[in-house]
């Protein structure tokens, strides 16, 4: 039994490939394929009015996984905070609740750099999809 119930869902192995190319370039620690995505979730509930919320390698929704793997800049930020924050032990919850208190939610550092990241790296994700999409064979009819 996990302690906060919710579905556990993999990404497609499109977008998880492209993801990989990603932080696999940002040097981060840990693979994409080591991140659980967990839909529905308590946790995330318990959170007030967050729609996602991270831990070491979870990301827990509060909504579904295909709303989320929709939203390119939404996943980038959430697998920033776990493979660039959480993994490096940059990220813990007593760090997070500290930034939080000095600068609000908005401004602390966490944040920060998630939301710039998720930014800068928008487009190549979106262009990483998309030539995987083209160059994907056609369904048989």
């Amino acid at each position: 039994m996990r302690p906060f119930p919710g579905n556990r869902v993999a990404p497609p192995p499109l977008l998880r490939s492209s993801l990989e190319q990603i932080f696999g370039a940002a040097g981060a620690g840990a693979s994409v394929e080591q991140v659980r995505i967990v839909e529905h979730s308590l946790f995330t509930r318990l959170h007030g009015r967050a729609i996602a919320t991270t831990r070491r390698r979870r990301i827990y929704l509060r909504g579904s996984a295909a709303e989320f793997f929709g939203d390119p800049v939404l996943m980038l930020h959430e697998y920033c905070h776990v493979l660039l924050q959480w993994e490096t032990g940059s990220l813990t919850t007593l760090r997070y609740l500290r930034e939080c208190l000095r600068r609000g939610y908005w401004n602390n550092r966490f944040e920060v750099q998630a939301r710039e990241f998720a930014r800068s790296h928008e487009f190549q994700l979106r262009e990483l999809l998309r030539r995987g999409t083209e160059s994907a064979p056609a369904p048989h009819t």
